[in-house]
This record gives C-alpha cells, sequence and structure tokens, in this order.
C-alpha cells in the first residue's frame, strides 16, 4: 500500500490517507499497516517496552462525565482518599518492583478544586514520591490552574496528563458535561511551556466516527504531545452510558496503528486496564510501546476503566506482564533507560 510506504519512508501522513488507512478492513491490509506499525516502532525504540505505575490517590469528583463510574452523581462509586503515607508506601513498592515511572492520578476532587490553593495538596505528595523514589513522575489532576501546573513541576513532576477524550467539539460536550473544551487543551499546553512533557489521550466507542479518530490524532500531534493514547470504552454501572457496548478491540488496534504511524517516535500506550493480558498484547502489536495501569497488590487502589482487573491476583505488576512480553519478544526497559529518555525529551522543550 502505497501510504503504507509514504509512512516507512519517514514522509508525514495527510489527513486525507489517514482517513483511508481508518477505513481499512480487509485482513491483507490490517495486517499490513499492523506490520508498518511496529516496524516503526522497533526503528525507534527496538524492542524496548516501558512500563508505568499506577497510583489513584482519590476518586472524589466534582465532575458528571458520562462515562465515568467516579462521576460525582453516582453515589456507588468506590471512594477514597488515600493518606500521604499510604501514598508513599506504594510508590516504593513501584520502585521496588522495577517500574519506570509513577502515575500520580486524581479525580478532580472538591477537596482540591473547592479550596483556594487546594493543589498545593497534590504538590505536597508529588515533592514527596520525588524524593522518596527519585522516578520520573506523571501527575494527572484535571483542568487545574495554570499556578498549580507551576507548583507541580517544581515539585518535581515530570510529566503532564489531562485527555480530551475526542476533538469533536459536540461529542466532548456529550461526555464532559459543563467542561471547557479550550480550557481543557490550554492546561495541555501551559504544562509544556513550564517544561513538562504532556499526554493526550482519545476515549472509542462513545459516538465518534473515524474521521473523528483522525481529527483527534493529528489534534495532539499539532500541540505536541510525547504520549499518545487511546482507550477502549467500558460501559459503567449507574452512569448515562452503562448501556453503551464497548467498541471492537480491532477499532482500537487501528488506532493504535494510527497513532504510530502518524506519531513514529511518540511513546504509545497499551493499558492493563482495559482487557488485560489479551488485550495488552494485541495493541503492542498494532505499535503500543507502553505498559500502563501497573498496580501493586493488596493496596485497596483502583484503576480507571476496570476498577479490579487483575490487581490482587498479582498479574498487573511488572512481574506479572515480564512472561508475556518475553513470548512477544519485547524486553521490559530499565528505570535508567526511561529515566534518560525522560531527561533527552525535556531537554527538547
Amino acid at each position: 500500500m502505497e501510504i503504507l510506504t509514504k509512512a516507512l519512508d519517514g514522509k508525514e501522513l495527510s489527513k486525507r490517507e489517514a482517513l483511508h488507512l481508518a477505513r481499512v478492513n480487509n485482513t491483507h491490509d490490517l495486517y499490513a499497516m499492523f506490520s508498518a506499525a511496529q516496524e516503526l516502532r522497533e526503528r525507534f525504540f527496538k524492542n524496548v517496552v516501558f512500563t508505568y505505575g499506577f497510583i489513584y490517590f482519590t476518586t472524589y469528583c466534582r465532575n458528571s462525565c458520562t462515562f465515568c463510574a467516579y462521576r460525582k452523581p453516582n453515589d456507588k462509586a468506590i471512594r477514597y482518599r488515600k493518606s500521604l503515607d499510604e501514598i508513599l508506601d506504594y510508590s516504593k513498592k513501584i520502585k521496588e518492583s522495577g517500574i519506570n515511572l509513577i502515575d500520580l492520578t486524581m479525580s478532580e476532587d472538591p477537596l482540591i478544586y473547592e479550596r483556594v490553593d487546594g493543589w498545593r495538596l497534590v504538590e505536597k505528595i508529588v515533592k514527596a514520591i520525588k524524593e522518596a523514589t527519585g522516578l520520573p513522575m506523571m501527575v494527572s489532576p484535571g483542568a487545574i490552574c495554570r499556578d498549580g501546573i507551576r507548583a507541580l513541576r517544581r515539585a518535581g513532576a515530570d510529566w503532564f496528563a489531562v485527555y480530551q477524550e475526542t476533538y469533536n467539539r459536540e461529542l466532548y460536550h456529550n461526555l464532559r458535561l459543563y467542561q471547557d473544551f479550550d480550557y481543557r487543551v490550554k492546561v495541555k499546553l501551559w504544562a509544556k511551556s513550564e517544561g513538562m512533557l504532556i499526554e493526550d489521550g482519545m476515549l472509542l466507542g462513545v459516538g465518534e466516527t473515524e474521521k473523528d479518530w483522525v481529527d483527534s490524532i493529528f489534534s495532539m500531534k499539532s500541540i505536541g504531545a510525547h504520549q499518545v493514547r487511546e482507550m477502549g470504552f467500558i460501559p459503567q454501572p449507574n452512569t448515562p452510558m452503562e448501556n453503551i457496548p464497548p467498541p471492537p478491540l480491532l477499532n482500537e488496534m487501528k488506532v493504535v496503528a494510527l497513532m504510530r504511524l502518524t506519531n513514529p517516535d511518540k511513546l504509545i500506550p497499551s493499558s492493563f486496564d482495559v482487557d488485560g493480558i489479551k488485550g495488552l498484547q494485541l495493541r503492542l502489536m498494532a505499535g503500543a510501546n507502553v505498559v500502563t495501569s501497573l498496580i501493586p497488590p493488596r493496596t485497596g487502589l483502583v484503576g480507571v476503566a476496570q476498577a479490579e482487573l487483575g490487581v490482587d491476583s498479582g498479574i498487573r505488576t511488572r512481574d506479572g506482564i515480564k512472561p508475556f512480553m518475553k513470548q512477544l519478544n519485547f524486553r521490559l526497559a530499565s528505570q535508567k533507560e526511561y529515566a534518560k529518555w525522560v531527561e533527552e525529551q525535556c531537554a527538547k522543550l
């Protein structure tokens, strides 16, 4: 396919070309697309896969996102706020396990968002984790203010993650009720200007079209995201979207491949949080190179899409996935390797 040859030659694809690939459905062309995505990943990253440890430290939220189990109106959601001592204990376990990055994630907790300088609590947590572990850190604090972003960077955060979910404005407003589309984009750009790497993400299976896929991928590229990701929608009980089925896994694989073909040198996650090991492997075969949402067992921590999937069984750890990665001829990166990659990327900002 000429479009794939163009991508492999290091030339940028147009939206029209990417849309053509998004609509591919025959087995031969799909195989060619996934193979090209793998080749590009190997060109920039060889067979190395990075690993992220996940700490969802508060599940209280002020928002009413229609897709999320932790939306404010859901009185049956799992709610907790972890103490600083608990968070530090989890962080040390993540470091000891050999995981490359700590992903400190939160809902937009009213305790933080509805108090003057409430973000200083997150700043304190970030600083303490950094001092205790020295690992690269990603913060996912939601649409925080610019002063909060500066404080998180000073405290030691290397990454700032805020997912847009979609760049289709109408669809966005159906998903993220009463939330400003442009402000959510702006906070990512602020974080980048403050010296942080940025991650953006899109949600699949929520009423979007193939054109929406392409528009979102190109929008994430235009803001200079260093990590781009897709997440398949998982219906959550007691939410407005609880009866909407998840998207076909093939759609997720196609989007991962499109992300790789248009962003060959970027990080693309494959989450354990959606389909477990099976989905993890298939997304890696489509061009992903990061395993996210690894969680220490017996901590009481939950995931986002699937709160308990594989947590207390120990599968959702670096050691738990290692045999599966070896079967696919992937090598899990050392902490030193990943820290070097982050340092190099930050130097380019």
